[in-house]
């Protein structure tokens, strides 16, 4: 009983793990396309304002 707890463990813990490092590669690529995009409209205006 006590290994298969331990396996449990083990699993669970490798389980988030990944998942957290997923969620920070979803979220840093989340945040290079809101600075696209804010670049691109900064760029726009300049255009207009020229």
């Amino acid at each position: 009983m006590r290994k298969l707890s331990f396996w449990v463990m083990v699993a669970l813990v490798a389980s988030i793990s990944t998942s957290a490092l997923l969620a920070c590669n979803t979220v840093k690529g989340v945040g290079k396309d809101v600075t696209a995009v804010g670049e691109a409209g900064s760029d726009a205006v300049n255009k207009a304002t020229k």
